[in-house]
């Protein structure tokens, strides 16, 4: 997907007109060369929180199953893991 890019300045000054772009695509905005926002419309913004949201409750979800199913540790031991990477999802 490829979206526009504004200055800071250039959206500032032209907010209206950035306003409608972001509401068919994302719209980026830079500062110095960098990019430092990006500005969605509001449907966009619901459905990534909605995707979000789901996100979290599928994991408690699988920790409420592990805890009824006893697939515990204690904490140092989680915590250890956690450190070292033994859950990260790749």
């Amino acid at each position: 997907m490829t979206m526009e890019i504004f200055t800071a300045n250039e959206a500032k000054n032209r907010f209206s007109e950035v306003i409608l772009m972001s509401q068919k695509e994302p719209v980026k905005v830079t500062r110095s060369g960098k990019p430092v926002a990006v500005i969605v419309s509001i449907d966009e913004y619901n459905a990534t929180e909605e995707l979000k949201l789901r996100y979290v409750r599928e994991y408690v979800q699988e920790a409420f199953t592990d805890i009824e199913n006893g697939n515990v540790e204690d904490g140092d031991t989680f915590f250890q893991d956690l450190i070292t990477g033994k859950y990260d999802k790749t």
